[in-house]
């Protein structure tokens, strides 16, 4: 039992040691699914431009 107990301790100190500190500013989300949507809608302006029955 002591070698699972000493493995935990080693895994949880590991584990706090290793956190993720963000230190840029991100992208906005709006910001990103607004231009996803242009994109998106750009695209399927275009297939039903190419698309039309002649």
């Amino acid at each position: 039992m002591t070698a699972f107990a000493s493995a935990h301790t080693a895994l949880a100190t590991l584990a706090s040691e290793g956190e993720h500190v963000d230190t840029h500013a991100s992208i906005s989300p709006f910001m990103t699914g607004g231009a996803a949507l242009v994109i998106l809608l750009l695209l399927l302006w275009v297939t039903t431009r190419f698309n039309r029955d002649r």
